[in-house]
């Protein structure tokens, strides 16, 4: 998707508030992937991503902005924590890991795409496998002998959805669990890949519904009509040139001078060096080279400071943005502007219950202004403070809630409601509770 940078912020700015300097330096970086596409192979091997590092508290948007921005894009995406890495020597996962595990991402991001190129005859084919089993069942049921128009009127009552919820006996593989080699270590034997490709297929039956067996016949068809090894290919080749690597936490590992339990912290900087600069991990896949992911680092700097990065990671990450607290007029504009506004959830979990719910201008308000006063003299915890203070407010309606086989009432909250409602909540430490 060829992008312009302003048009990449205009569709970030339908989910996240604020923060343009941060949605700026991740639409250039974007930007600069397309254009190295349309530029000859030779220029193409010279110019490498320019990783960014986002410094600011948390809650403030840092994660959904590189994971909507892979969205928009459908590039492979992959969040990691800094600090469930160790150093090569200790036990725990060791960082080329993140990049098989991006891999995995690709992998199953194309194999969702080639799916839905074959589900329509996956779906036929599944529909009338499903018509003989009902056609056989009828026939012990009543004695008669199955006949083709009788199957083909199954089918299309089957495609109408009208045997949805009956309940067949059928037969489905059985494909074992992978096995994870070690704890943490990210190693696994897939051992389902590894008998369909000696063609041993162990089947079992089943008693389900019409609807789950469609859908499973339908994996097993789609399966079938998949090359994978086009999928592993086009996967590998994603996650070399678009793929996103996003790695939260990485304060928690910056520091001079640690000593004891953190004495790893600067040998994961050590180890994550040649991940970032460019190198050759082997995945189940097929090698995947790193040099052209886009690796975006992200942490709330408040003991370390990005300078107290080792100078040769500090220099993989030539961007740094930094991204503001919210303010009152940035916790209304969250209430009120983005396509999955807070104010429409609560509002469309509670009609489940038959309860219409609104909020007035004057009670956003309310609710902006004491979540910036609960943030300006607590924990900073950026917009996940709503959440917080939305459920205090909502508590007894959703608690009274008569539910869906009650009239329909309708519930206005206004200013004076979310004051009686929330009077004590700046000295109130009880409200830690909601927050995970």
């Amino acid at each position: 998707m060829d992008l312009t940078p302003k048009q990449i912020v205009h569709e970030l700015n339908k989910y996240i508030i604020g923060q343009a300097d941060a949605k700026k330096a991740v639409a250039i970086a974007l930007r600069n992937r397309y254009r190295r596409s349309c530029l000859s192979p030779e220029l193409q091997e010279e110019i490498t991503p320019k990783n960014i590092i986002m410094k600011g508290p948390t809650g403030v948007g840092k994660t959904e902005i590189a994971r909507r921005l892979a969205k928009l894009v459908k590039a492979p995406f992959l969040k990691v924590e800094a600090t469930k890495y160790t150093e090569v020597g200790y036990v725990g996962r060791d960082v080329e890991s993140m990049v098989r595990d991006l891999a995995e991402c690709a992998i199953r991001l194309v194999k969702e795409e080639k799916t839905a190129e074959v589900s329509y005859r996956a779906a036929a084919t599944a529909e009338r496998r499903i018509a003989k089993v009902l056609a056989e069942q009828k026939k012990s049921e009543r004695g008669e002998t199955a006949k083709e128009v009788f199957e083909q009127n199954l089918v299309d009552d089957i495609h109408a959805g009208k045997y949805d919820g009956t309940v067949i006996e059928i037969d489905v593989e059985d494909v074992p669990k992978p096995l994870e080699l070690s704890p943490g270590s990210g190693a696994a034997i897939d051992l389902g890949s590894i008998f369909s490709g000696m063609g041993m297929h162990k089947k079992k039956k089943r008693k389900i519904t019409v609807r789950e067996a469609k859908n499973l016949i339908m994996a097993e068809e789609a399966d079938k009509l998949i090359d994978n090894d086009a999928v592993n290919a086009e996967a590998i080749r994603r996650a070399e040139n678009d793929g996103i690597i996003f790695i939260d936490e990485i304060d928690k590992i910056a520091g001079k001078g640690n000593h004891g339990a953190d004495v790893s912290r600067e040998g994961v900087q050590r180890d994550i060096l040649p991940i970032v600069e460019g190198c050759t991990v082997m995945t189940k896949y097929g090698p995947v080279k790193t040099d052209y992911i886009l690796f975006i680092a992200a942490g709330a700097f408040h003991v370390s400071k990005v300078e107290d990065l080792i100078p040769e990671l500090q220099g993989r990450f030539p961007i740094q943005v930094n991204l503001n607290s919210l303010t009152k007029q940035d916790f209304i504009d969250i209430l009120t502007q983005p396509q999955n506004a807070i104010t429409a959830q609560y509002s469309a979990l509670l009609a489940v219950d038959n309860i219409d719910l609104h909020f007035s201008p004057d009670a956003i308000d309310k609710i902006a202004e004491l979540s910036e006063a609960v943030n300006a003299t607590s924990e900073d915890i950026g917009a996940r403070r709503l959440h917080t203070v939305m459920e205090r407010l909502l508590e007894d309606i959703s608690y009274n809630a008569g539910g869906n086989d009650y009239p329909v009432v309708q519930v206005e909250v206004n200013r004076k409601y979310v004051e009686e409602h929330l009077e004590n909540i700046t000295g109130d430490r009880d409200l830690k509770k909601y927050v995970l």
